[in-house]
């Protein structure tokens, strides 16, 4: 108990440290660019909120708040900023005029140093490795689910998918480059059925299926399009049970159960499938067994299920590892950001068109990314994923603030074009009004998504009556900051 309370505060740990170095880089690209330029800078605080601490150093306050919402640099001469940074000492109309050309400078400095450090943390991932699973990066159906959408319309384990809808696939489910994987295309397709195109035992053919929305009980986020299928997966062995049938036979950690009474096995659901159907009768498995890394051997054996001590059911006495055969890849950084900047492209595309199942309440804020940090941090080899998710986060973090809205980066940026142009500074009474305005919005924003992210941490979850389907996911091996749709 006590090494677990140590591991949780760990993890805690490294989860702030990471998620406020984001917050700190980002902000400290305008504190540079500020003081470069000659700007008044005020305030230099990490998260929002009355001040948890704080401490004036040559005419600058730095703070740490406490809504852990981002963060600011108090620059007056930009824009006025009190709804979000707190009342200015100074008056603004009182300050040296700057151009617009200074104001684009620093509004644009914040963006580039997110994706500077996308940059270096994409080289960090490129030399040491992304952990990818075996189910992350196939299109071959591993299970589905009864009576669903995909069973309804002949769709078998096995299948190869080719396209969805006219879009060639490349995985089940996945990120990066969402379009390329059925859950995304089923998610964001409007049509009421959807074509779609397999292999099966070297014959082509396309299939017509017409997905469902399941229907949510309670405040959480509304369940996306899903045709209820899962990604094959070798099943393999993360722990046997003492005394218990497969111990009996000798079976280890790291094993893989590759059939099942001569079948072969592309999901562990399809192992309990088969225990359900022949109760109380011996089954035998082929395991493959790695005793290096270039070489294994396979065997088969044979056990029957029975109640175990920590359960009434008949067991087997295996738990699953359920990333299954796990690999390090080493994507080159450009293609990271590159991957980074279609999710975010794609993603706001999906939220942007009309008639799109995918909405605002599908997005994260820090609540949900700081869960997903935490997720990953528990998991086996989770620094790596850590690391990688920082080079999508990152990417979103400049992507987003670029945006031509009022309080935004893209907003002062706009904002300093529009001076530009008319050839003189707005009234700065005008501009307080549009932050003001604009900084409400993003304030009712946050609280809108943050209340989301709550419902989705693990003591407000309900548990699902079915297994997770092929939409968009969110496990340690399939993260998005868009936090689509939870396993």
């Amino acid at each position: 108990m006590f090494l677990n309370i140590l591991s949780i505060i760990g993890v805690s740990l490294e989860v702030i440290l990471l998620f406020n170095l984001l917050i700190i880089v980002h902000e400290l690209g305008h504190f540079l660019a500020a003081r470069w330029r000659g700007l008044v800078v005020e305030k230099f605080a990490i998260w929002f909120g009355k001040p948890l601490w704080s401490k004036t150093i040559n005419g600058i306050e730095y703070r740490l708040g406490s809504i852990p919402a981002g963060g600011f640099v108090a620059v007056p001469q930009l824009a006025p900023m009190e709804a979000l940074e707190g009342k200015t000492e100074k008056n603004y109309a009182d300050l040296p005029l700057v151009s617009p050309a200074d104001k684009i400078i620093v509004a644009l400095a914040g963006p580039v140093f997110s994706l500077l450090l996308a940059f270096v943390f994409a080289c960090i991932v490129w030399g040491v490795g992304r952990p990818v699973s075996e189910s992350e990066k196939t299109s071959v159906i591993g299970y589905v689910l009864p009576g669903g959408p995909a069973a309804k319309a002949g769709l078998q384990p096995g299948d190869k998918i080719l396209s969805v809808n006219g879009h060639n696939i490349t995985r089940i489910n996945g990120m990066g480059k969402m379009s390329d994987s059925v859950a995304w295309n089923v998610a964001t397709s409007t049509s009421p059925i959807i074509p779609i195109r397999i292999e099966r035992k070297g014959i082509e053919k396309t299939i017509v299926v017409e997905p469902l929305i399941q229907a949510r009980q309670g405040w959480g986020r509304k369940n996306l399009r899903q045709i209820q299928i899962l990604p094959a997966q070798t099943p393999m062995i993360a722990k046997v049970l003492p005394k218990s049938p497969a111990a009996e036979a000798g079976l280890r950690t790291g094993d893989l159960v590759i059939a099942a009474n001569g079948v072969k096995l592309l999901s562990t659901i399809a192992l309990a499938d088969v225990l359900k159907r022949e109760v109380d009768q011996p089954v035998s498995l082929t395991i493959r067994r790695d005793l290096t890394k270039d070489s294994s051997r396979i065997f088969v054996v044979k056990m029957t299920p029975r109640i175990l001590a920590d359960g009434g059911e008949l067991r087997l006495g295996i738990y699953w590892d359920q990333r299954g055969i796990v690999s390090l890849v080493h994507p080159n950084p450009f293609s990271q950001i590159a991957a980074s900047v279609s999710t975010i492209w794609e993603t706001l595309s999906a939220v942007a068109q009309p008639h799109s199942e995918i909405t605002i309440q599908h997005l994260s804020g820090p609540v949900g990314i700081m869960r997903i940090y935490y997720m990953l941090f528990q998991s086996p080899m989770g620094w790596r994923l850590a690391l990688w998710f920082s080079v999508v986060l990152n990417v979103n973090l400049a992507l987003l603030n670029l945006l031509p809205l009022p309080v935004l980066d893209g907003g002062h940026i706009l904002l300093a074009c529009c001076e530009w142009f008319v050839g003189k500074p707005i009234h700065h009474r005008v501009l307080e009004w549009i932050q003001t305005g604009c900084a409400s919005i993003l304030i009712g924003f946050m609280i809108y998504v943050t209340f989301f992210d709550i419902l989705d941490l693990p003591w407000m979850h309900r548990k699902q009556a079915v297994p997770a389907a092929a939409t968009v996911t969110l496990d340690p091996q399939d993260t998005s900051p868009n936090n689509l749709e939870k396993k």
